[in-house]
């Protein structure tokens, strides 16, 4: 037996160390395809090799689809709800050492079309915590907002180096504070309120669902996790997998982390390292994975933490898709898939009637 299973592990290594070398990339979906050759011929340069304030001034996927949708036979594919969202620029407060002061972070209210209440959804954006912003992950809220109903705040929140963990988390948390306050005074409709992010923003999201459990907050009714950052582990399956994917591989990972940290040390916070974390008595959590993404056993291992918790989770894979493809709806099939899985869930989840496919 012991014969057998190590006999396993050593076919699993040189197998890991075959795919190395090679673009995954080269298995995406053709469509995702379109999107990361458009990025290229963009010029990005590799995010390891940038300082911070380079990173911050490069190319990004939104640009990429921006580009391709410029092109013929790229037509957008969208709900026309999503034209029909409203947005206001606003402030909200910062958290941590800036609680209580008139320290403000930016936010975007997304508002579909219709009579309100609405339920409100607190998304939070990826970029490592240290780059992207608003605009860049503007057509995740936006779509959402449409297709789930509802309206959704994306909120900002302090990037490293600038402003080191928890910085970002301690603006999560307060940003959930104020949404439970405010969301009446948005026309929505504050016993549904869910949480939402991508990457970043997605380990973001989870962290406030645990504030709002151990503070005695009022809680999110759901959770959505969009290929989320949940462990310490750099040496999983996908990371070894994904050593030299695009757009996010494992050295432009571990330059984020390096910006994140204080030190060392902060690798083994729970805020980091949430598969480690009680994870019991959090809300319905829908998680939603890309195949070619060094993040993927990262979400894959968080809802098989979930469910032993005792959490209701419902986990989707997109085997030829990329990190960040999420966002990608009008040019990606699979966006489109994962946002219609993920909004049917909210719209479950706030009680209304689900409405037709927008495919």
């Amino acid at each position: 037996m012991y014969d057998l299973i190590e006999g396993m592990a050593m076919t699993l290594t040189e197998t890991l160390k075959g795919m190395i070398g090679l673009d995954p990339t080269s298995h995406a979906d053709d469509d995702m395809k379109a999107v990361l050759e458009a990025f290229r011929s963009l010029k990005p340069k590799p995010i390891e090799t940038c300082s911070v304030a380079e990173a911050r001034e490069q190319p990004t996927l939104a640009d990429a689809v921006r580009k391709l949708l410029t092109q013929a036979g790229h037509a957008t594919r969208l709900p026309l709800e999503v034209e029909a969202v409203v947005t206001e620029d606003i402030k909200i407060p910062a958290g941590g050492d800036a609680a209580g002061t008139t320290a403000t972070n930016a936010a975007r209210v997304y508002t579909p079309a219709g009579e309100g209440p609405f339920p409100v959804i607190l998304y939070f954006h990826g970029g490592g915590w240290v780059i992207a912003d608003l605009d860049v992950y503007d057509a995740t809220p936006r779509s959402l907002a449409a297709q789930s109903k509802a309206i959704v705040v994306s909120a900002r929140y302090r990037q490293a180096p600038e402003h080191k963990l928890p910085a970002a988390h301690q603006d999560a948390f307060a940003a959930w504070h104020w949404l439970v306050e405010n969301a009446a005074r948005l026309g929505g409709d504050p016993l549904k309120l869910a949480v939402m992010g991508e990457s970043a923003g997605a380990n973001l999201a989870i962290n406030v669902s645990i504030h709002a459990r151990d503070t005695g907050l009022p809680p999110p009714i759901h959770q959505a996790l969009i290929y989320p950052v949940a462990s310490n582990n750099i040496v999983s399956i996908s990371y070894e997998a994904n050593r030299k994917a695009q757009p996010l591989n494992k050295k432009m990972m571990l330059w984020f982390v390096q910006n994140v940290i204080n030190d060392e040390r902060d690798l083994s916070s729970l805020l980091i390292d949430v598969v480690s974390a009680d994870l019991s008595n959090l809300p319905p959590t829908v998680v939603v994975t890309a195949g070619i993404d060094p993040l993927r056993s990262d979400g894959e291992r968080l809802a098989e933490k979930l469910r032993a918790a005792g959490v209701a989770v419902e986990h989707r894979e997109y085997h030829g898709a990329t990190h960040e493809f999420f966002g990608m709806a009008p040019v990606v099939q699979a966006a489109r898939d994962a946002q219609a899985f993920v909004s049917l869930a909210q719209r479950q989840a706030f009680g209304g009637v689900p409405l037709e496919s927008t495919g």
